[in-house]
């Protein structure tokens, strides 16, 4: 979909949270987002017509990272076709105060072919290192964000239609600038139930669904909580939607949760 050992060793007892998983008052203040802990959105995925498998995106925890408290984020997709089968799981670390990636899992499983890649970003030091091989390079950004953190952050923004917004915060140059278009409102009719919606276009420079030439749409629920009801995706030979079957609603953990959060970007309207 579209979208580490050492962390553990840095926790501090000043991260400590309570059962219902919500920062302590040691917390650095978060900037106020409409999701929080316990969040879980499951969704039915069609290859045209057919029902070929699920999938979720869900907001676990709070947990430190590097003793920076951090929403982790998990997305999820599985199901397939006979003999083609797909488990792919998607996992990203989010910086509660300032919504930037400090950790981002790929875990891909299509067919035959496998692929794990496992990152940690350290913005104090302009740096990224994949820890699957060792490979590291400079960040784009001091505000980085993964292919999974960008539609969280996407959630944050006041979208407005008819703009264009411009970021160039994935974490690799070859990734930007990341664009996202507000086509239009609409309502969508989705398992889940019928939604009025705003509708962005996500452009990448990356491979995938979200690339230059494919035409995807995202359908955000058109309220402050921003809740993506529908997906699609349309390549050559490939029409692959996300339908919304059920929410599960989280807890925001700090400030109000329907205020829009205050935007660090690069180049924004």
């Amino acid at each position: 979909m579209i979208l580490l050992g050492l962390w553990g060793a840095l926790q501090s007892p000043l991260l400590a949270q309570d059962t219902a998983g919500k920062a302590s008052q040691n917390d650095p203040p978060a900037l106020p987002v409409p999701f929080g802990p316990g969040e879980v959105l499951t969704y039915r995925v069609q290859l045209g017509i057919f029902p070929i498998g699920e999938s979720s995106m869900r907001v676990s925890a709070i947990e430190p990272t590097r003793g920076i408290p951090t929403y982790r984020v998990e997305g999820r997709i599985k199901g397939g076709i006979p003999f083609y089968k797909v488990d792919t799981r998607y996992q990203s670390w989010i910086d509660i105060e300032r919504l930037t990636s400090l950790r981002f899992i790929h875990d891909q499983h299509e067919g035959s072919y496998t692929r794990y890649r496992e990152f940690q970003f350290f913005p104090d030091r302009d740096l990224w290192k994949r820890v699957d091989n060792g490979e590291q390079g400079p960040l784009a950004s001091p505000l980085p964000l993964d292919d999974l953190s960008f539609i969280y952050f996407a959630r944050s923004l006041d979208l407005r239609v008819g703009k264009e917004y411009r970021f160039d915060r994935y974490f690799k140059e070859s990734g930007n600038p990341v664009i996202l278009k507000v086509l239009r409102r609409d309502e969508r009719v989705v398992p889940a139930g019928t939604f009025k919606t705003i509708v962005v276009q996500p452009i990448l420079r990356t491979k995938g669904i979200f690339s230059e030439g494919g035409k995807a749409e995202l359908h955000f629920t058109d309220d402050p909580r921003r809740i993506l009801v529908y997906l699609k995706t349309e390549m050559p030979g490939i029409s692959l939607t996300l339908h919304l079957e059920s929410i599960r609603n989280g807890a925001p953990i700090h400030g109000d949760p329907l205020t829009r959060a205050t935007v660090r970007s690069d180049r924004h309207p």
